[in-house]
């Protein structure tokens, strides 16, 4: 069995994490509050949490905590990639760790812990950062602060979290378990563990920490108040941009399946890129050429997977595309015409190797498309809301993911992907048969959502 689990990918049990919030730099979404003048400590303080990133290669803000422009903190992923935290006091630089680690990954969860303790007489230990429960030690700016320097990450000012100041410089990304901890420098054992089976870093219960007078911790629970603190502290913050749509089973202890940003092909020569938004569940064919491709973040070659594909900006034509196909595919032709390629087009007609013939009912925008993927009998079967259109062989012993495709110039072209919450409002609601997902229509019976919980199933 060779099912594909995505890195940073806890699959052993224990604590579970029922939501996390989806950031989208288009919609300029952001969470803000104003933090007491008065806190428990403006020396000692942890920062907490979980990011699993949608876009790369821009600058994009997590967290910042704002009095003025000569007087702040904020982190964030640089351009290059790299983790930067920035502390200004009076205009003077007083922090400024750059990591000399990236971290692009789009398909993982990572942990990230700012510890600060400015009273310690180590410069060093007055700052420290975690990334999946290790220590950050190699950087290529080092300048920390001077011992029993005050931190804006605890003080009385502007806070917020997915942009610089709420107002710029916003994230595409998915957050879970924010925690801010006001008066103790604490490690990531506070807030996470190795698993014991698989390795990985994963989430622990924090309810029981002391927060402190500006502390908070937002689970994302409550999708009419996704700014709600749940420490007891009652630190809520202004919720800007986000709605219940945001609020996602995506979340640290179950990883799902995404569209894959880092994947595209090569036609002779010529790399065809779609670009993606909404935590990369959209993807956008903008009309670059032909031959657009998008594809899921995991494949499988046994059991039974089921998503679904919304058309947003589609025309009803054979050039539309939404089907399964080898996802160890790294050639330079078409690879809507690889033998093991299956799709369902929007006129109606179904494309297995690279041949079209007559299929189903045709689709258009606000249709849902199922796609229904047995690799243990090696069959796909498709469905226009919910309707079943058939089902149909396809390539025994095959690695296989879920994609779209745009085959034709002539305007943008929009496919939402859904593989486990949607980034677009339903009417239903729909799990799996181990209690995953939200879909618009049944799940067939059998067939389960692509996230790293049935795939643990899977595989023991």
């Amino acid at each position: 069995m060779s099912i594909i689990i995505p890195a940073n990918s806890a699959v052993g049990g224990g604590f579970d994490v029922a939501n996390s919030l989806r950031f989208n730099t288009a919609s300029s979404d952001s969470l803000t509050r104003t933090q007491s003048a008065s806190p428990t400590s403006a020396t000692k303080g942890t920062l907490s949490f979980w990011i699993k990133r949608s876009l790369l290669d821009v600058s994009q803000y997590y967290m910042s905590t704002f009095q003025d422009s000569n007087n702040r903190v904020q982190s964030w992923f640089q351009a290059d990639n790299t983790f930067k935290i920035i502390q200004k006091v009076s205009a003077s630089t007083t922090i400024e760790i750059i990591t000399n680690r990236v971290f692009r990954d789009p398909n993982a969860w990572y942990h990230v812990v700012l510890a600060f303790d400015t009273d310690q007489g180590t410069s060093s230990n007055r700052v420290k950062i975690y990334i999946n429960g290790d220590q950050e030690t190699s950087f290529s700016t080092a300048t920390y602060p001077a011992q029993g320097q005050d931190s804006f990450l605890t003080k009385g000012t502007s806070a917020s979290l997915g942009a610089y100041n709420g107002s710029g410089d916003y994230t595409s990304a998915y957050f879970s378990e924010i925690v801010l901890i006001d008066g103790q420098q604490l490690t990531p054992t506070s807030f996470g563990e190795f698993d014991e089976d698989s390795g990985s870093w994963k989430a622990i219960d924090v309810s029981g920490l002391t927060f402190g007078t500006n502390g908070y911790y937002l689970d994302f629970e409550n999708s009419g108040a996704l700014g709600a603190d749940v420490s007891g502290n009652s630190n809520n913050f202004t919720v800007n941009n986000l709605s219940a749509v945001d609020q996602s089973l995506d979340t640290c202890t179950n990883n799902a399946c995404v569209w894959n940003p880092l994947r595209f092909w090569n036609r002779s020569g010529t790399l065809q890129k779609v670009s993606f938004d909404n935590g990369n569940l959209r993807a956008i064919f903008d009309d670059n050429g032909y031959n657009e491709y998008a594809f899921a973040s995991i494949g499988v070659n046994t059991g039974k997977w089921f998503c679904e594909m919304k058309a947003e900006d589609i025309t009803a034509t054979g050039n539309t595309r939404i089907g399964v196909l080898n996802m160890d595919y790294t050639g330079t032709g078409n690879p809507g015409d690889q033998s093991t390629s299956v799709s369902y087009l929007a006129d109606g007609q179904k494309r297995v190797g690279g041949s079209n013939s007559s299929y189903g009912a045709s689709y258009t925008n606000g249709d849902i498309i199922g796609v229904a993927l047995d690799v243990t009998n090696n069959t796909v079967t498709f469905y226009k809301n919910g309707s079943s259109q058939g089902s149909i062989s396809i390539t025994a012993n095959t690695l296989y993911t879920f994609y779209s495709e745009d085959y034709a110039s002539g305007g943008n072209k929009e496919i939402s992907a859904n593989f486990i919450s949607p980034a677009y409002a339903i009417s239903s609601g729909n799990a799996d048969g181990n209690g995953y997902g939200n879909f618009e229509y049944a799940v067939p019976s059998g067939y389960l959502s692509l996230c790293t919980k049935n795939l643990s199933e899977a595989l023991s």
